[in-house]
């Protein structure tokens, strides 16, 4: 098995959920007992969180460059990055090392062109909703998306920050969720994409008026196929 390097702690939920998933995912496809060989990266997230807040996405980079280069230093023979935000500087980090980085869009579009998935609401951080680095990485693959509505995002956006990355998780929340999915449905959209490694913590993605494309699941089979290859 190839060891994968896992930039982690954005949060440190989504990071959890990622090595236990891996690890599972391995565990069910080789010989019994194994285990995915990975390095870790936890970065504390309130630097990242401090950077965001000024748009300073230059120095977001910088952090991430320095944990891509340490995980390669370690012997990571590719990587992934555990948040879907973050990869707006996914350019940056893919050019500052020499292994590859499996971008999580790229695993969820590829899933939904082969579920012959045509149109889609995206459901995400403010950035990944609005911000063209993740749209236009589904777009690519064939997905037409529905345009972001100013009150979804702004409802998702707080549930995520203010709420699944403290690891509160509330009723609420999953009600509130359950709204969008079904107005997204009367809108036209065919399916739901989860782009936030968080939010599957109060969306049930078996039990929805829509197919769900979960991106934290995705992104780690993407992971574990690479790692078996």
């Amino acid at each position: 098995m190839r060891t994968l390097g896992l930039i982690g702690g954005m949060s440190w939920i989504s990071t959890r959920a990622y090595y236990e998933r891996i690890n599972k995912m391995v565990q069910k496809r080789a010989q019994p007992m194994a285990s995915a060989p990975m390095v870790i990266d936890s970065i504390d997230y309130s630097r990242i969180a401090s950077a965001k807040q000024d748009d300073d996405w230059d120095t977001i980079a910088t952090v991430l460059v320095e944990s891509a280069r340490k995980l390669e230093t370690a012997g990571a023979e590719g990587l992934v990055i555990a948040a879907n935000t973050m990869h707006k500087v996914y350019d940056r980090v893919a050019e500052g090392i020499s292994i590859p980085v499996l971008h999580i869009a790229d695993a969820v579009g590829k899933e939904m062109a082969e579920a012959k998935c045509e149109s889609a609401a995206l459901l995400g951080t403010r950035f990944v909703m609005t911000e063209s680095f993740y749209r236009q990485r589904l777009v690519s693959h064939g997905v037409d998306l529905l345009p972001p509505d100013p009150n979804d995002v702004e409802l998702v956006d707080g549930i995520i920050y203010k709420e699944l990355m403290l690891g509160r998780v509330t009723r609420d929340a999953e009600r509130a969720l359950k709204t969008v999915i079904t107005m997204k449905e009367k809108e036209g959209a065919d399916a739901i994409v989860l782009a936030c490694t968080e939010l599957e913590l109060v969306v049930d993605t078996d039990a929805n008026v829509l197919p769900v494309f979960d991106s934290t699941d995705i992104h780690c089979r993407a992971a574990t196929d690479w790692i078996l290859e």
